[in-house]
């Protein structure tokens, strides 16, 4: 009778899904390990929860993927939120946030005060293991997801087409528009993807940690009152702290396209305005690339730097600042959006959204991940090696990384 017991207790476990504790350890290993930028981050991602944990099925994951890539922020930090908010509710979604970003937070915020490590001074060798395995990550999630999400010749077309969009026209806007084309022709066509389809979906269970509408409602209505409300207190006050957050809240609120496109607003809002010299904003920027996790943690950075009220604090309120605006918009649009999804129409055009993301990410292997990072037939050569231990020994991914580390050390850059 007790075995019955912890039979049923163990079934139930696994309905109600992760703790928030077990998330964030999983998402506090991610970004130890998450090097080489939003794109390699999403395929770390798939490999931990999609592969691995199998906590998400790949339609779920391209669904959570797209809508992102629509929405204004840190794109791979939004998925993260996303995954958080899908498994456990609003806990989660604060776990996989905390998780995913301290590391690289702390990090930044040593380099503010001049004891950590920018990137000249980390070894040639180890960034170049870092970025070719960060090649054979990213090949591997576009593989593992075109297997699921691309298996009609309607939804390779889109695929190819939005590969070919994306190496001829780069940028942000593309992506949006692709993605777009990609929903209203898969809407049309029908069947792109037998793997979103309203029947093949109902058999997923969904394990009802996601907030209420009302929550979804009351954050989109804080995202607005700050987008605006901020500047107003900051002129109203002309306390400086009130002008560092209203910045680098407003940046995090129009950026689209990833972190790397942050750098302008926060010359604009940031630097101009004098709280952090430019040259110093640049030597933060050049030291994120070097660290796993999000590029948005140049925020702890400038928060140091700035050092509004103090150094600390301000490390920590510049992040939540910059953060913030993703944050509340996961938590506002997600709840619609898991309703949205099972309506049949908008399951017809996801199917076609998830080809084009397919083909995104395979322009995205391309340029900018393979670009950086395979210089010479030796560069190559390990990524192929990296791939091999992802796909044929299935070692997880953050072992893989810090190999690929540790023989890019030894053979030098």
């Amino acid at each position: 009778m007790m075995e019955r017991t912890d039979s049923a207790g163990s079934v139930e476990a696994q309905r109600l899904g992760p703790s928030v504790g077990r998330i964030f350890l999983v998402f506090l290993r991610l970004g130890c390990t998450s090097f080489g930028g939003p794109v390699a981050h999403i395929g770390y991602f798939r490999d931990a929860f999609v592969r691995r944990l199998r906590w998400l099925d790949e339609a779920s994951f391209a669904d959570l993927v797209a809508l992102c890539q629509f929405l204004p922020g840190p794109a791979s930090s939004q998925v993260g939120m996303g995954i958080g908010l899908e498994l456990a509710g609003l806990r989660g979604a604060i776990a996989a946030f905390l998780g995913f970003t301290l590391p690289s937070a702390i990090l930044m915020a040593l380099f503010a005060y001049g004891i950590g490590a920018a990137r000249g001074s980390i070894d040639a060798g180890i960034l170049s293991g870092l970025a070719i395995v960060a090649v054979a990550v990213v090949a591997e999630a576009v593989r593992g997801m075109a297997r699921s999400l691309v298996t009609s010749r309607a939804g390779a077309a889109i695929a190819l087409a939005a590969l070919v969009a994306a190496l001829l026209l780069p940028g942000s806007l593309t992506q949006v528009e692709v993605l777009l084309v990609g929903g209203l022709v898969g809407y049309a066509v029908g069947g792109v993807d037998a793997a979103c389809t309203p029947a093949a979906t109902a058999s997923v269970p969904t394990k009802g940690h996601m907030p209420p509408a009302w929550l979804g409602g009351a954050a989109l209505a804080l995202f607005a009152l700050l987008l605006f409300g901020l500047p107003v207190l900051a002129g109203a006050t002309g306390t400086p702290v009130f002008g560092l957050l209203e910045g680098l809240y407003r940046a995090g609120a129009l950026v689209f396209g990833g972190g790397h496109v942050v750098l302008p607003l926060l010359k604009e809002s940031i630097a101009a305005a004098g709280f952090v010299p430019e040259s110093a904003l640049v030597a933060g920027y050049g030291a994120a690339q070097a660290m796993p996790g999000p590029l948005f943690s140049l925020a702890a950075y400038i928060g140091v730097a700035a050092a509004l009220p103090s150094p600390w604090l301000g490390g920590i309120l510049a992040t939540l600042a910059l953060f913030a605006p993703a944050f509340l918009l996961v938590v506002g649009v997600l709840p619609f959006w898991r309703s949205l999804r099972r309506v049949a129409p908008i399951r017809r055009a996801l199917g076609g959204v998830n080809a084009a993301v397919v083909g995104l990410l395979a322009a995205a292997l391309y340029d900018p991940v393979f670009t950086t990072a395979i210089h010479r037939p030796r560069d190559l050569a390990f990524a192929v090696v990296c791939y091999g231990l992802l796909v044929v020994a299935r070692l997880p991914a953050w072992v893989v990384v810090i190999a690929a580390a540790g023989a890019g050390w030894i053979i030098g850059g």
